[in-house]
């Protein structure tokens, strides 16, 4: 959110500009990953394929562990995040206009929209996780675009866009009531369906024989031994 705001503070005010401005957006996602950190929307698929290889009760509960940590993890330090623009003077008057501006443009979807707008980000963010997996790609140049297409395109992320929201929160912009059932959880819901109900169901299907090739040649070792 800071990048996107330094980009529209320095750059006029033209037709062009969000496509810019978006770059910005990008810069979140290369530190988180990159750096090796733990991002919400990433489990969608790492966590979900073992589950379709092995659906268990136990499995299930480990995925909702991991998912519950992580989420609340991110949605903390986002809040941090946020409180840190809000009330540190480290922005000047029109780097948090932009700011606002930002969020707002962010979080202003219905909750409908708000689900819509994240089902693409979810699947754009597991095919990012697959394709980094591949290793058939510079991963920076990689992240980048990805990532780029999401804000340019308008979609909603449930970890960044939590930033946003908790940033307008804090500065009594926004509602704790609206921010939650309107941005929240619509997009919440929209990225893990993205993610996991669209992509994950694909990738499953592109590599089930393999997963249950290598379960039945375990069980077959565990049962010589």
């Amino acid at each position: 959110m800071i990048a996107e705001a330094v980009f529209a503070t320095h750059l006029p005010d033209v037709t062009w500009l969000p496509l810019v401005e978006s770059l910005g957006y990008t810069f979140g996602f290369l530190i988180v990953i990159m750096g090796r950190m733990q991002l919400f929307t990433e489990n969608t698929l790492t966590t979900v394929l073992p589950l379709f290889a092995r659906p268990t009760w136990f499995n299930l509960t480990c995925v909702a562990r991991l998912w519950g940590i992580v989420l609340g993890g991110n949605i903390i330090g986002c809040f941090l995040a946020a409180a840190f623009i809000a009330f540190m003077p480290t922005f000047g008057p029109e780097m948090l206009d932009n700011i606002t501006e930002i969020s707002i443009h962010a979080t202003e979807n219905d909750a409908w929209s708000a689900f819509g707008k994240a089902v693409p980000a979810g699947l754009l963010i597991a095919a990012l996780v697959w394709m980094l997996a591949a290793g058939e790609m510079d991963n920076f140049l990689l992240i980048i675009v990805m990532t780029w297409l999401i804000a340019a395109g308008g979609f909603t992320h449930i970890i960044a866009g939590s930033v946003e929201m908790a940033f307008l929160m804090l500065t009594g912009e926004l509602g704790l009531i609206r921010g939650v059932f309107s941005f929240f959880i619509p997009v919440l819901l929209g990225n893990i369906f993205g993610g996991t109900v669209v992509f994950a169901l694909i990738t499953w299907g592109q590599v089930r024989e393999e997963v249950n090739d290598a379960s039945d040649s375990g069980k077959r070792s565990n049962t010589s031994d």
